[in-house]
């Protein structure tokens, strides 16, 4: 990575434009009209990728430093697929507050947070306190990115078979932060019913062992009430969505609804290898660039952000999260087959079409502010 101007400075001509003594004129009327910062310097344009590094990839706590690579290399995504800046920013601290007013106080410099590689549920918290105090959009794309492009996937995946998500029963292994979040959207976007599992099983209002994450998910999740385990909650799914690693045995997948769809999403091994998942599914998808139907959150954050900044949204909403998947889904509409329910990220259509999506919708409902 690097920094590069826009501008040359050439001479003494241009330096004195660029810095003292032309730079103070720029100072002051931003001084006086707080609103040209937008205009006159980079603040539009530019994302913070923030992290504490106790959940980098799969490899867990690994700290700050350690997650330098995976933070740098998340904004060279920011740029090449959506044409947005973005600075990794690594915080020596695990607690909560601190990282929340951390946050806060760097947020003059920036359009955009993207919070990246928090550990569950500290990462619900951080994400939620930094939107009520920030009028700036605050994303955490292990949570949302994962889940716009799941959701997007999965209404082709029902386009293609001649289903609506309404009549989908959904089972999610993992509570995480991804597992979290896809629950949540799928519910937005109207599935039948979906169950989220733990370690402990299915996630529902009668175990007393859930944190408040978890009970707020057992309260709009498992609409038929069920209990016990993932291999159980698999009798008769029309989906499974893994973003938890471990694997599931093949005897649990055989029992799921014929044609049912699989997106087995960990790596460096989905939960259910596409080998065993084609016996039994109409669409395999998985995290990994070797197979076919990649849930890649590159498809996603770049043009969320990049609509957002846009139009100066001053969050992210449902709405537009949702907007980003049907427009991601909509760029291969007349292309679907078992194998393309996703296009590449190297397709050229998808940052624009998420771009324009997440724009529109943010002015839909009331966020944009220009």
């Amino acid at each position: 990575m690097e920094i590069a101007a826009t501008v040359p400075v050439r001479n003494a001509e241009d330096l004195s434009l660029a810095y003292t003594p032309g730079v103070a004129r720029v100072c002051t009327a931003i001084a006086e009209e707080p609103e040209l910062v937008h205009e006159y310097t980079w603040k539009s344009q530019v994302v913070a990728v923030v992290t504490d590094g106790t959940a980098v990839l799969g490899l867990g706590d690994i700290g700050p430093e350690a997650s330098l690579p995976v933070m740098e290399g998340k904004a060279i995504l920011f740029k090449q697929f959506g044409g947005v800046d973005a600075v990794p920013i690594a915080l020596a601290t695990t607690d909560v507050d601190e990282i929340v007013e951390t946050v806060v106080r760097l947020a003059p410099s920036f359009g955009g947070v993207n919070l990246e590689d928090i550990s569950a549920p500290r990462c619900f918290e951080i994400e939620r306190k930094l939107i009520e105090r920030l009028d700036i959009p605050v994303f955490h794309d292990d949570q949302h990115g994962t889940a716009v492009v799941t959701l997007a996937a999965l209404r082709n995946a029902a386009r293609l078979t001649g289903q609506g998500l309404g009549q989908l029963r959904a089972v999610i292994s993992g509570a995480g932060a991804a597992g979290v979040a896809i629950a949540k959207i799928l519910v937005e976007a109207g599935i039948g019913d979906v169950a989220v599992t733990d370690r402990k099983g299915v996630v529902h209002s009668g175990r007393d062992d859930l944190n408040s994450a978890k009970q707020e998910l057992a309260s709009y999740t498992n609409k038929t009430g069920l209990v016990g385990s993932l291999e159980s909650a698999l009798d008769g799914a029309d989906v499974f969505i893994g973003v938890s690693g471990g694997t599931v045995p093949e005897e649990a997948v055989a029992k799921m609804a014929k044609g049912a769809f699989i997106f087995a999403m960990a790596n460096p091994n989905p939960e259910i290898h596409p080998g065993v998942a084609h016996k039994y599914a109409a669409v395999v998808a998985t995290g990994r660039s070797d197979f076919p139907n990649q849930i890649n959150n590159v498809l996603a954050f770049p043009g969320i952000f990049a609509g957002a900044l846009q139009v100066r949204a001053s969050r992210i909403t449902e709405g537009m999260k949702i907007a980003a998947a049907e427009a991601l889904a909509a760029v291969v509409d007349g292309e679907l087959s078992a194998d393309h329910v996703i296009p590449s990220p190297f397709d050229p259509r998808v940052a624009p079409a998420v771009t324009a999506a997440v724009a529109a919708a943010a002015r839909a409902e009331g966020v944009a502010r220009r």
